[in-house]
């Protein structure tokens, strides 16, 4: 963060000696003169010029949206911290936008930017049927658009700048390789969104490597984690030859443990993509193997930055691919470290 501060330093400078220079005219010239008393008022008037020029390029008149499917979990509590840290190191004003997992909402979110007149607009692209055409007409009107967390398979379709994400399948793939490492025959991989591409990519990823059958399906909202815990003990008591579980969410891995343990089951492994205190507590106890961190606060973060850089300086980054922010591994060996940075807000 601090070489984004640091960008502005040199502006500043810049504008301290157009300053300096016009005082500097205005002294010499009663020096030279002594009889020309107007003149000093005449040299101040260039001094008005680098000032408001450099307030222009601190963004103080620019506005960026920040458009997602968050339900202000604890996974997008981290984004949002992200877009904050951002928007104050850049000097712009910031909209966070929340649709709590409903697209119909969030596509009313990206209309009302646009409507609002938004110099760029962040958004994930969770149900992309529904989100690419606000979103391309967004850019149809001269809006930049840089997508983050899911839309890694349409963001070029939208004439995007960018994304920012994990990629969802290659996260899968490690996943799988893991529960091979342990042993597993059988795997159900719970999620906790319907039509999320992105969660349903991420147990996609899991077949691809594992070495067994994945069970992939929906079993309840992290909003009603009871519901959640019951409907994944639920599915362990039909099928006794599951053994091992991954939700693709924080919260679902916790509710994972909860159903293995209410119903006596002793899986082999249990995985969970992204982090909350609890979970990493779970995993340096030894009762979760592992977790898959795609960095969050990095999707938060470096849409803005990206934003900023292309309205203010017509910068583009990526070379039309995107830029990875994950995944990597949390397990026992690393997770109380992890801990650490997740109590300051930033994993």
């Amino acid at each position: 963060m601090r070489k984004l501060r640091t960008i502005m330093a040199p502006i500043a400078a810049l504008a301290i000696i157009a300053t300096a220079c016009g005082s500097d005219d205005s002294a010499d010239a009663p020096a030279e003169e002594p009889a020309a008393a107007e003149e000093p008022a005449a040299a101040e008037e260039p001094a008005e010029e680098p000032a408001d020029e450099v307030a222009a390029t601190q963004g103080g008149d620019i506005t960026f949206h920040m458009v997602t499917h968050s339900d202000d979990g604890p996974f997008w509590s981290v984004v949002k911290r992200g877009m904050e840290a951002a928007c104050e190191d850049t000097g712009v004003n910031c909209v966070w936008l929340g649709s709590n997992n409903d697209p119909g909402v969030q596509v009313q979110m990206i209309e009302q930017a646009i409507a609002e007149g938004s110099s760029g607009i962040a958004s994930a692209l969770a149900s992309p049927d529904q989100l690419v055409g606000p979103l391309q007409e967004a850019v149809g009107n001269g809006i930049p658009v840089v997508t983050l967390n899911s839309g890694l398979n349409n963001w070029q379709e939208i004439g995007a700048l960018s994304h920012v994400g994990q990629d969802e399948i290659i996260a899968g793939r490690g996943a799988g390789e893991r529960f091979n490492a342990l042993g597993a025959t059988k795997v159900l991989c719970g999620r906790q969104e319907e039509s999320n591409v992105a969660l349903e990519e991420r147990c996609n990823g899991v077949a691809e490597t594992f070495n067994g059958e994945v069970v992939s399906q929906f079993v309840g909202l992290d909003a009603d984690q009871t519901e959640q815990t019951n409907s994944i003990a639920a599915v362990l008591a039909a099928d006794p030859d599951i053994d091992a579980f991954i939700g693709v969410g924080p919260v679902i891995a916790m509710s994972g443990l909860a159903a293995a343990n209410d119903s006596g089951r002793e899986l082999l492994g249990i995985g969970g993509f992204d982090m909350t205190p609890e979970l990493l507590s779970a995993i340096d106890a030894g009762d979760i193997s592992f977790t898959i961190d795609q960095q969050q606060y990095l999707q938060g973060y470096l849409p803005i930055v990206l934003l900023y850089l292309n309205v203010t300086n017509a910068n583009t980054a990526g070379g039309g691919q995107p830029v990875l922010s994950g995944p990597g591994f949390v397990d026992q060996s690393n997770a109380a470290q992890v801990a650490t940075l997740v109590d300051a807000g930033t994993r």
